[in-house]
Parts: structure tokens; sequence; C-alpha cells
């Protein structure tokens, strides 16, 4: 049936046959062949326990199309994006660890934070890790996860955090930075998938590069020098560290409702473990620290 939609949408100008892409937790993704060229079919409605938004997407993608950051969308319509494809190399997580490319991130997040609002069109969504957060564990709770119990401590939890990152700037963020949402064309990097797209705090975005991609302390300092243009002080280093633990708990509670709501073939109780543990151990560090708590 999704091959047959494909096939039949208007914006092709001969026969097609879609080829199922690998990967995906969110979405269904193909790659079509069209008189000589190559797109990327994205399915996927609404998804609001997730606060995924498609009109929310679509203006996100065309904003950073403009913008020069992400290829261009060529046909939406309900449940569906048709956008060209990006001949390149994926980033692995080592990818991003390797200092010259986290530069060239770098680089491209402040085009994402300040340039895309420019191009951007119509309604569009705020994203806030920690109402996100919230709203993940009443999801939870009502509709019987065996993770329900867990969630109190989850929420006080993430109310320190809150409470510690402060005040913050606005920018228009991405807000979800694993390294395969990143293409190297050899020649610069392209940016893609904005499902979580919205309007947040900077901090979310590099903490967030930052926790999926493994980055060691030292590089988490040259990045936030980088992105800043200077040094961070004591202040900045706290809200940061405590938007860390915002973001591997955002990843983990995202992981325990989609095993619950996803009918994806993906090992979400896995990923749920594995970004506990993490959020666990980083939670753990980061609440020792003075202000912190």
């Amino acid at each position: 049936m999704e091959l047959a939609r494909i096939a039949a949408l208007p914006c092709w100008r001969g026969p097609v046959s879609p080829r199922r892409l690998a990967g995906g937790i969110t979405n269904v993704n193909y790659v079509v062949e069209d008189a000589g060229e190559k797109f990327v079919v994205r399915l996927g409605g609404d998804i609001p326990v997730h606060q995924v938004m498609r009109f929310n997407e679509l203006a996100a993608s065309r904003a950073a199309w403009a913008a020069g950051i992400s290829p261009e969308v060529v046909h939406a319509e309900p449940g569906v994006m048709v956008l060209r494809f990006v001949e390149g190399r994926v980033f692995a997580e080592a990818d991003v660890r390797e200092p010259a490319n986290l530069e060239r991130v770098v680089a491209l997040l402040k085009r994402v934070h300040h340039d895309i609002p420019r191009h951007l069109r119509g309604p569009v969504l705020l994203f806030w890790v920690f109402h996100v957060i919230r709203d993940y564990g009443h999801t939870l709770i009502e509709d019987g996860s065996r993770h329900a119990p867990r969630v109190p401590r989850l929420i006080a939890a993430a109310a320190a955090m809150e409470r510690a990152v402060g005040p913050v700037e606005l920018v228009f963020g991405h807000n979800d930075l694993l390294a395969a949402n990143l293409i190297d064309d050899g020649t610069r990097l392209w940016l893609v998938d904005w499902d979580y797209a919205g309007f947040g705090s900077p901090l979310f975005d590099l903490a967030n590069l930052a926790t999926n991609n493994q980055l060691p302390e030292d590089l988490e300092r040259r990045l936030l020098e980088a992105y800043f243009d200077a040094a961070p002080g004591d202040g900045t280093w706290r809200a940061y560290a405590a938007m860390k633990c915002a973001s591997l708990l955002r990843e983990t509670l995202w992981s325990m409702v989609s095993e619950i709501h996803s009918t994806l073939d993906f090992d979400y109780a896995g990923y749920t473990a594995d970004n506990l543990a993490r959020f666990e151990r980083t939670y753990s560090a980061v609440a020792a620290e003075p202000d912190v708590r």
C-alpha cells in the first residue's frame, strides 16, 4: 500500500519503483529515482504523543532549504514529504567527535539558530524540553507503561534541572542532533529531519549534540567555546550540564513512550535501558555540583 501511494504521487515525471531506506525510528523513508534524479520520500502523520506535527516539520524543512541547510522539499501532502536526495556520507558518532568536524557542525548550528527564522512562514512550534518531559510523564502514567513507577522521581529530577538552566536565549533549534541527521557531500554539511524543530534554547541543541554523540568533556568545552566565541563561564557550564541531563531524560522518556505507541520494528526496550543508564550516570554527577539541586 505504501509503495502504491508513493508511486502515484503527482510529482513524478515517469514510472517509479520506490526502495525502502534503512534506519529511521520515527518515520518510514523511501528513495525514488525519477528522470535521472533521486528523491527521499518521508511517510508519517502527526504523532501527538511525541509532539510531532507535520505542518511544523514542513515549515522548518522549507525554511532550512531556503537557508541553504537542508535539501529542497519538492512535494508535500498529508502524511508525505518528498525531498531531493543528498549524495554524501552520513555521519556516525565518531565523525562528530572529530574536532575539525565538530567545528563544522557548530558553524552549521549557528546558521540553524539564526538564519532559519528569517525564512520561516506560518505557525511553528515552541520546543521546551522540560514541557516535553512532563508531557511524556503524564502519557506513561495514563497509558499504563511498565515504567510508570519511575515517573515521579524522573519528573522531580527534571524540575531541578529546569531551575538550574535558568533564563534562556530564544533561537530556532533542530532538537534531534543524531549523527545520522548530518550528511557530508564532500564540500559541505547538510542537516536533515526536522520532526522536532522549534523555537527554544541554543543550549538544548548543544547538549543534545553532545549526548547523542557521546562527546568527552574536552570536546564539550570546545563545543561551547566555538559556539559562544568564548570559554564557558561557570554559569554557562552549569546550565549546559543541566541541559545534558534533560537531553538524556527526554530521549529516555521518548523511548519509553515509543515502547507502547510505536509500530516500527525497533528495539525500544533496549534503547530505553541504554539511555536511562546514561541519564542516571550524568544526573548523579551533575546533581552533586553546587547550585544544581
